[in-house]
């Protein structure tokens, strides 16, 4: 097996392309494995296109950010015989975020001893890839003139976003757009349009947390034409994933091909990267990139648990009377759906999720015990 690190210098604050060496060699030592940096926007794409068309097996390590892990992912996609991960050294590090550990990313010596799933990619015009979540309207915009208002003197890049956000805000935060949902037409303002193959972007976004990443669709969601004032209630909802207590005004549908045209050339975002049309089609590639993650995590956890919290205390989502023999269960507190001592618990080995209120010191370890 082939170890390849892809580094990428101007992924994050400062370039760490000697940690990454330092680390990469310590820990890679009898391997075969070889370091590559990138010199410009888009050379991790050729590199992974090069190292895949070899034919041998090869695991290929994006050492960066998001942008990084997108070049990587576009460079190997449709290789049976590459598998893509994700070493990371970005300000963001999105996509990793469905994982129920993803600090366990940053120890190569796991990532070495890793296992694989196989993913679904969002095929954007035909031509490029998305791992994560692509977007258009109000936040992409906001994402295209960040760049602008950094290169000003004392301004930090929370700086630029605040700028970004306030100018686009008076502006205006809606534009025409005419949008084909597999089959389903919608011709009118829109405020922002996301597609997620992927849980969080942008940072903190957790837009639609029971998207997965292996199901074969796109999760789509629809923000209307909302006043600003509306918006800054929406903006909140959308952020945490309760785009359903918003049905007025989010639309949710989950489909296999989404077709947006716009009045003008409008700012697309695709895993943090940046691209221009009036005309884009979104489709999903289903098993399009084998995945490889440090062993005993799971990246179903964060979709179990929105699902528990949308069932509310004391609901379990599945039938009571099944219980764990084989010590697979794992808990999680919720405390973003405003009950800090709830925790969902669930059973990998026998598909249970329970969502209930604890005391402080928590629930028991098994359901089994309840």
């Amino acid at each position: 097996m082939r170890h390849v690190f892809l580094i990428n210098p101007a992924a994050g604050k400062y370039d760490r392309t000697g940690e990454f060496t330092q680390t990469i060699r310590a820990a890679c030592e009898g391997l075969d494995y070889e370091i590559l940096v990138s010199r410009a926007p888009g050379d991790c794409t050729h590199i992974a296109q090069a190292a895949a068309s070899s034919g041998e097996p090869v695991r290929l390590y994006a050492c960066g950010g998001d942008g990084t892990l997108n070049e990587v992912v576009n460079g190997a996609a449709g290789h049976a015989n590459a598998a893509v991960t994700h070493f990371p050294g970005g300000s963001g590090n999105d996509f990793i975020k469905i994982f129920s550990d993803p600090a366990a990313f940053r120890s190569l010596p796991r990532l070495l001893d890793a296992e694989e799933a196989t993913f679904d990619l969002i095929r954007c015009n035909g031509q490029n890839f998305a791992v994560n979540i692509c977007s258009m309207g109000f936040d992409a915009r906001i994402g295209t003139e960040i760049g602008r208002y950094k290169r000003l003197p004392l301004v930090s890049g929370t700086g630029a976003y605040l700028l970004s956000t306030g100018v686009n805000f008076i502006r205006g935060i809606h534009e025409h757009y005419v949008v084909d949902v597999d089959g389903q037409h919608f011709d009118g303002n829109q405020t922002l349009m996301c597609i997620a193959n992927g849980r969080y972007y942008g940072g903190s976004f957790n837009p639609v947390p029971d998207a997965e990443p292996d199901d074969g669709l796109l999760d789509v969601l629809l923000v209307r034409d909302v006043s600003r004032a509306t918006m800054l209630r929406v903006i909140g909802k959308y952020k945490a994933g309760h785009y359903a207590q918003l049905p007025e005004l989010i639309r949710h549908f989950r489909c296999r091909r989404v077709h947006i045209r716009c009045d003008r050339e409008s700012e697309i975002n695709l895993d943090g990267e940046l691209m221009m049309s009036r005309d884009v089609t979104f489709e999903i590639a289903p098993q399009s990139i084998r995945f490889f993650y440090p062993r005993g995590l799971t990246y179903h956890a964060a979709a179990e648990h929105a699902a528990a919290r949308r069932k509310g205390p004391g609901r379990p989502v599945h039938p009571a009377g099944r219980s764990c023999t084989q010590g697979r269960c794992f808990s999680a507190y919720l405390p973003a759906a405003g009950y800090p001592t709830r925790q969902a618990i669930a059973c990998r080995s026998s598909s249970i999720l329970w969502c209930r209120a604890f005391p402080a010191r928590g629930p028991p370890s098994c359901p089994a015990q309840w």
